[in-house]
């Protein structure tokens, strides 16, 4: 039996912790589940910490996406806290600038920061649909996708705006190299959100990462590809 007593999911923007249902329900005979909603008051750091004052005091920490960025900060906040990481369609800065190419073009994600505050409804939709956008399997994943959050409300709008916000400021890059814990980034070949070239970054920079990149899935891989990602999520807390 793995030493790891508990595996804590964290969601992206825009979902919740039913996101992680099938998930949960494949690992949760193996290995202890969490998966809490995110608070998305204050700043990241803050949510960050309320997470980590939750959590057991020894955890790997999973992140999807935004979730991830939390996971690479909660890593650097709380070391000791942090026995391993699994980074899923992960970045260190989502926006792209002068010495980041990797990321969004910082007008398009003005774009939709102004959909956020006229629709947020209609904003998700459109993120939906960029998330699974040049998967193989895209059509059962947004379905897939839609089922798993629907089983709740996702947060209101003032709050998706502010989440977005940590999206758009945040910049984890210069904390990699302190960030010591053994990392697994995963990441789908086909992701438009986050592109693979941002996952070798993070597994290039971070001291004892490796990187699994999925064959034919887009940004949403532990949908696309749920048997495989469970696997290696499982794999990699045994050997954590």
């Amino acid at each position: 039996m793995s030493t790891v007593t508990t595996l804590v999911l964290l969601h992206g923007w825009g979902a919740h912790g039913g996101v992680w249902t099938d998930v949960s329900a494949r690992l949760g005979d193996r290995i202890a589940v969490q998966a809490p909603d995110i608070d998305g008051n204050g700043s990241l750091e803050d949510a960050v910490d309320r997470l980590a004052a939750r959590a057991p005091t020894r955890c790997v920490v999973a992140g999807w996406s935004l979730g991830g960025q939390l996971a690479l900060s909660w890593a650097h906040r709380h070391a000791a806290q942090v026995q391993g990481l699994i980074l899923l369609a992960t970045t260190p800065r989502f926006v792209a600038a002068p010495d980041w190419r990797h990321g969004m073009a910082a007008e398009t994600f003005g774009e939709f920061a102004a959909m956020v505050d006229a629709d947020a409804e209609a904003a998700l939709r459109r993120f939906r649909l960029l998330e699974t956008r040049g998967d193989f399997r895209a059509r059962a994943v947004i379905r897939q996708l839609d089922r798993l959050l629907a089983a709740r409300k996702t947060a209101d709008a003032a709050v998706l705006a502010r989440m977005l916000g940590w999206l758009r400021d945040t910049d984890l890059r210069v904390m990699l190299p302190a960030i010591s814990q053994p990392a697994m980034v995963i990441h789908g070949d086909h992701d438009s959100v986050v592109t693979p070239p941002a996952a070798d970054f993070l597994s290039a920079r971070l001291p004892r990462a490796h990187v699994e990149h999925i064959g034919g899935a887009a940004h949403v891989p532990f949908v696309s590809a749920v048997e495989r990602v469970c696997a290696l999520m499982c794999r990699f807390c045994n050997d954590s």
